[in-house]
């Protein structure tokens, strides 16, 4: 009696396999972790790009937060824009970039959710992480064009994808007939700029080949303020090229460190705020 009994549970199972298996199998075929059908909001930096210009283009003065690399660090990201927020001072933010890990869809659906929680706008860069798998396509979708620029306070902010090494040095990246087009093109009430990037000059990932070419770029334009990069994960502070311009480097978002910077007329102010 026992034996029939167990082997019914067996029949049982192996009955009930299949249909289990089935289930887990449709599933799977629903989402996969490198799908680019994103859900939920799309066109994030042209969306705020255009509140940024429409709030600030004209003003006197513009204060705004720079972070980076908050790819896996969700609670400090989190913290983050509770801190901008209770602060009330900050125009809009800067993320320079790596805002996903591996390039899963859900992680930049899931930080994008955390940062649309500031109460200003904010844009984020193009980081070599968010390259991984179908990585670059989900921030076109959810984020924009990877080199994209705006005004604000009559300082043009120009931001590039500095991501060499993730398209094996190729040419294009950084794409100078971008920055070339924006030296062209510049309005001529513009009287200073701003440049940021995710990989500095310099290191590794970069296109070394091109790098004093973007300095000469840099330094074309109207009062280079300074420039800012991620990547490193370290707070830094330098005169990469000794031109006097000083690149300004952002830690991962899990030291909870990140930059107000405020510019006017006179110049500008830096302030490292830790929270």
């Amino acid at each position: 009696m026992r034996l029939f009994e167990q082997n019914t549970g067996h029949l049982r199972y192996l009955l009930l396999l299949p249909a289990a298996w089935l289930a887990v199998a449709c599933s799977a075929f629903e989402y996969h972790p490198y799908a680019t059908s994103v859900e939920g909001e799309t066109g994030i930096n042209a969306r705020n790009i255009a509140l940024i210009e429409s709030r600030h283009a004209d003003a006197a003065s513009v204060r705004f937060a720079f972070l980076s690399d908050t790819q896996r660090w969700y609670d400090e990201a989190a913290d983050a824009v509770a801190d901008i927020n209770r602060r009330g001072d900050i125009d809009f933010v800067i993320h320079g970039g790596d805002i996903s890990d591996f390039g899963l869809r859900h992680e930049f659906e899931m930080q994008r959710d955390i940062f649309n929680r500031l109460l200003c706008p904010y844009v984020v860069l193009l980081g070599n992480h968010d390259y991984l798998g179908t990585g670059e396509r989900v921030y076109a979708k959810i984020f924009g064009d990877c080199n994209f620029a705006f005004t604000a306070a009559h300082t043009r902010f120009i931001c590039l994808d500095t991501n060499a090494l993730e398209v094996e040095f190729a040419p294009g990246v950084p794409d100078l007939g971008f920055v070339e087009q924006e030296l062209r093109l510049l309005a001529p009430d513009i009287c200073s700029t701003v440049m940021a990037m995710h990989v500095p000059p310099f290191a590794e990932e970069f296109n070394n080949d091109v790098a004093w070419d973007l300095e000469r770029y840099a330094l074309a334009f109207p009062s280079i303020r300074f420039c800012l990069y991620g990547h490193n994960h370290s707070l830094a502070q330098g005169d990469l090229f000794g031109d006097g311009v000083i690149y300004y480097g952002a830690p991962n978002i899990g030291k909870r460190i990140y930059y107000v910077f405020t510019l006017d007329s006179n110049g500008y102010e830096v302030e490292i705020v830790y929270y």
